[in-house]
């Protein structure tokens, strides 16, 4: 078997996969249609075995494609911003920099990120764009945008920013558990009053947890109040004041922990998250986004 393959050739195999067919990619790359078969052909004559399954109406990669392919993605990126590093230096780099992020985001992990950017290039003028829902950050005008886990695009290049595990906890106040106690199993929730976050399409955001194999989902607490998920951090002072139990991030309460404000609830129980990733597309030329791709990479932080 042959491997000296092209990486001009890989490079378009990759957008055949991202684009999601020969005549996007083509159009991506600036090419003809037949060229990209061709390229796409030749890497599989080389390679001996099949990348792209492809017929008149739909195309797929093979499994061999498939991990050809992730194999490929993180390393093209790299060398896509070796290269855009080396044309410019920091003073250059200035612009408008857009960011799409959940209100998750917004309290502490986004600040430090932002407060280091533009204490490195203080010419980049930072826009944050708060939305919860999926949103295409191509077509609403966003460089790039964070989201957790399964919400990302799979055509978007992604990487972790702050910690790479989350927890969901649970909080209440000393003056809520003297007055109702403290619940000692996932079930007795039920007989709680809680605080509780909505989703935009009007759905309230359950209590999932889990302690090893175990899990339990806490659908209908009583609900003493309901705040909407664009304001997220916003039922903090309604749990301190003891309306409630409240589920949120971990990172969100461990100062009240530390200073005796808020009581973990059920700490054995609390689920676990694959923390925020910041995505953009695969292919980007904003100089203020590459800066801002390093930042990340730099202060990237561990649970």
């Amino acid at each position: 078997m042959k491997n000296n393959v092209s990486p001009n050739d890989l490079q378009v195999f990759l957008s055949v996969l991202n684009e999601g067919g020969f005549r996007a990619a083509a159009k991506r790359l600036g090419i003809a249609p037949s060229k990209v078969s061709t390229t796409v052909s030749r890497i599989e004559k080389q390679l001996g075995v099949p990348l792209v399954l492809r017929s008149t109406r739909s195309l797929r990669a093979t499994d061999q494609g498939q991990r050809l392919a992730e194999r490929l993605q993180p390393l093209m990126t790299e060398i896509d911003v070796a290269c855009f590093e080396a044309a410019d230096s920091a003073d250059q780099i200035q612009g408008h920099l857009r960011l799409n992020v959940p209100g998750a985001v917004v309290p502490d992990i986004l600040p430090p990120l932002i407060v280091e950017l533009q204490r490195r290039h203080p010419k980049v003028q930072v826009e944050i764009v708060v939305e919860n829902g999926f949103v295409d950050i191509i077509a609403a005008g966003c460089d790039a945008g964070i989201r957790y886990g399964d919400s990302i695009q799979k055509d978007m290049i992604s990487i972790p920013i702050g910690p790479r595990l989350q927890q969901i906890a649970l909080a209440a106040s000393p003056s809520y558990v003297r007055q109702y106690g403290l619940p000692r199993e996932p079930l007795e929730l039920t007989d709680h009053r809680a605080i509780r976050y909505r989703l935009p399409d009007g759905m309230l955001i359950p209590w999932s947890l889990r302690r090893g194999d175990e899990t339990a989902n806490i659908v209908e607490p009583t609900t003493s109040l309901v705040l909407s998920v664009n304001a997220l951090n916003t039922g903090l002072d309604y749990v301190r004041a003891g309306l409630g139990i409240i589920g949120t991030f971990r990172n969100w309460l461990e100062s009240d922990f530390r200073a005796g404000t808020l009581i973990p609830v059920l700490p054995d129980w609390w689920a676990e998250l694959e923390g925020p990733r910041l995505y953009y597309p695969s292919r980007f030329t904003s100089s203020a986004l590459r800066a801002f791709i390093d930042v990340c990479r730099n202060e990237a932080t561990t649970v």
